[in-house]
């Protein structure tokens, strides 16, 4: 395998703290490597997802996006940390686009804040009763807020609103009992849990399959869209800025922002920092 360049990234980070943020791996020049090679080498990193940049024909670079197990077609974090990359590699400046598997995703950036727009959300309902719902979520019925529902902006994922953080903090997942009904389009279980502490701020939590069982992740730029699509549904007052903080639980605080305009175009956005680079030499 040629020598190959990655950087590690926190996106979602907070001002003046290190390890905050929701971690990342790029692997800058990812020509000539096939598809198992990519999984290899995020199952090596381990992380949430590791990316991969390509050149492209219709944006200004392609990226790939990888969970250590399996490709994504779309995630929030790893476009907007390869955003940050591709504007340094490729010289492009503070306005890019990136080619996913979900399709072209523009980015614009202030500094070290990268910003991305989603596509039109598209949603369905959740065909699973409130009871059991709870009862897979380690909570009681009345924990439960608005019905739960699909929202789909890039990677489909259920979203789950609850009645206040006390339960959102007490919620322990059990994958036995999220039957099918509780699965995306792919198969997999995507539950991202919230609060409404007030018309500007929410808290969340998000939990996600992996070989192993269930896993939190500290900062979903996804979810935090799909947040968007959700409110859209229920007919919130537009535009609306939204902070959402994430990750208490995993020991990764993150801060993501969420904006939907008057014509309901749904952008996510945060701050991502460089933590270290290195060098594959196999």
């Amino acid at each position: 395998m040629t020598s190959r360049k990655f950087r590690i990234l926190n996106v979602f980070s907070l001002e003046g703290q290190a390890f905050s943020g929701n971690p990342l791996c790029v692997v800058e020049n990812a020509e000539g490597l096939r598809d198992a090679d990519m999984q290899a080498i995020a199952l090596q990193f381990n992380l949430s997802e590791t990316t991969f940049i390509l050149p492209s024909t219709k944006a200004t670079a392609r990226v790939r996006i990888f969970m250590p197990h399996v490709e994504l077609p779309f995630a929030g974090h790893p476009v907007l940390g390869s955003a940050s990359v591709v504007r340094e590699l490729f010289s492009a400046g503070d306005t890019l686009t990136l080619e996913t598997l979900s399709g072209i995703i523009p980015l614009i950036a202030q500094n070290d804040h990268w910003e991305l727009t989603t596509a039109a959300p598209q949603t369905r309902p959740l065909e699973f009763s409130p009871d059991r719902l709870a009862a897979a979520l380690g909570l009681s019925t009345a924990d439960i807020g608005a019905p739960a529902m699909w929202v789909n902006t890039g990677v489909e994922q259920l979203l789950v609103p609850l009645n206040s953080v006390d339960a959102l903090k007490r919620c322990q997942p059990t994958l036995a009992l999220l039957d099918r009904p509780t699965r995306n389009q792919r198969g997999a279980v995507t539950l991202y849990l919230w609060v409404a502490d007030s018309a500007d701020h929410v808290t969340s939590r998000f939990f996600f399959e992996k070989a192993n069982g269930l896993c939190e992740d500290p900062g979903t730029g996804s979810a935090c869209a799909n947040l968007g699509g959700y409110l859209l549904r229920q007919n919130t007052t537009v535009p609306r800025n939204i902070t959402i903080d994430q990750g208490a639980q995993t020991g990764r605080p993150c801060r993501l922002n969420l904006r939907i305009d008057s014509a309901g175009k749904i952008t996510v956005s945060g701050k991502v920092t460089e933590f270290g680079r290195g060098e594959i030499s196999r």
